[in-house]
């Protein structure tokens, strides 16, 4: 098995350490500083007998080492400085994520893509647009992390062991992303009867801000650990097929009524990527945060494009 690793950053860099370690595959990490990665393979290599793992890493600037890669994570791009919002990284962003997405598409053509690059809806619909790959090759993660922060949250607040508690979140990885409060359950009972309302909508508010938060506190950069647990997750589940269902940003072809964008979704995913988009019964409110959410993130693909159509 095969991992490329776009961009040797803190969540790049992590990730590689994740799947290294776990012997799941062999990884090339790519990044424009050709000496930072192949600085931090070797370091990775280094620690190999230690850890005892047999599994490869190469370090490079070079797109044509991605060949017959399996898998390419997309972690290029510019982290948030505090006070700035995901959205805000969309100029600076697309132009990055356009390169890299024709770089994929030359020279791994046949490997499923996970976009990490914030903000993340708006670059995955750039990356299926530029690539041309199909729909279920094309995957962004974001709501398996939103639902980690939840669950976390929670089970802080009450005191529960975070494994009693289960969730959903839909919509964008940013402000207007939805928790399912109807299919949020601790021990198998609905949140609701467990937790008073005020206390429940302050910790929605906390998970809508959560990575911010974590960016006014490091100073420089943002959050890695987490987005990388959550990455590796996927890349486990697609490399040993084992077709569960996580949210993460796909392309909607008439799922929830909605069509043309990325937006976060129940996907079962395995082997071949998305195999199925799980459409669930959303309450009213739930639905039209939903609404509300891709309209959003439609704002920002005009906004994106429109760029892009400014600069030819």
């Amino acid at each position: 098995m095969k991992v490329s690793i776009i961009g040797a950053g803190a969540v790049g860099a992590t990730l590689a350490q994740r799947v290294l370690e776990s012997g799941l595959a062999d990884v090339v990490l790519v990044d424009i500083l050709k000496d930072m990665a192949k600085g931090k393979a070797f370091d990775l290599l280094d620690a190999s007998p230690v850890v005892g793992h047999e599994r490869n890493i190469t370090g490079t600037d070079n797109y044509e080492d991605i060949k017959d890669s399996d898998i390419v994570v997309i972690t290029a791009g510019l982290p948030r400085k505090p006070g700035m919002t995901r959205d805000e990284l969309v100029a600076k962003n697309a132009a990055i994520i356009k390169d890299v997405a024709l770089k994929v598409k030359a020279h791994a053509p046949k490997s499923i893509i996970i976009v990490v690059t914030n903000p993340l809806d708006v670059m995955t619909y750039l990356t299926y647009k530029v690539t041309g790959f199909p729909r279920n090759r094309v995957i962004g993660m974001a709501g398996l992390l939103d639902g980690s922060r939840f669950i976390y949250l929670i089970a802080s607040e009450l005191g529960v062991p975070r494994s009693s508690v289960e969730t959903c979140i839909l919509g964008s990885h940013g402000d207007t992303m939805v928790p399912l409060i109807s299919k949020t359950k601790v021990g198998g009972k609905p949140v609701t009867d467990i937790m008073e309302r005020g206390k429940l909508e302050a910790i929605v508010n906390r998970t809508c801000d959560r990575g911010a938060e974590i960016v006014s506190l490091l100073g420089s950069g943002s959050a890695f650990y987490s987005p990388s647990a959550a990455v590796f997750k996927m890349v486990d589940i697609i490399l040993n097929d084992k077709k569960e269902t996580v949210t993460a940003s796909a392309y909607l072809e008439g799922e929830y009524s909605l069509k043309d964008l990325c937006i976060g979704v129940p996907c079962r995913i395995g082997r071949a990527g998305i195999e199925k988009i799980v459409e669930l019964e959303l309450s009213q409110d739930e639905k039209a945060a939903f609404l509300k959410s891709a309209e959003a993130i439609r704002s920002l693909n005009r906004d994106c494009f429109g760029r892009f159509a400014a600069s030819q």
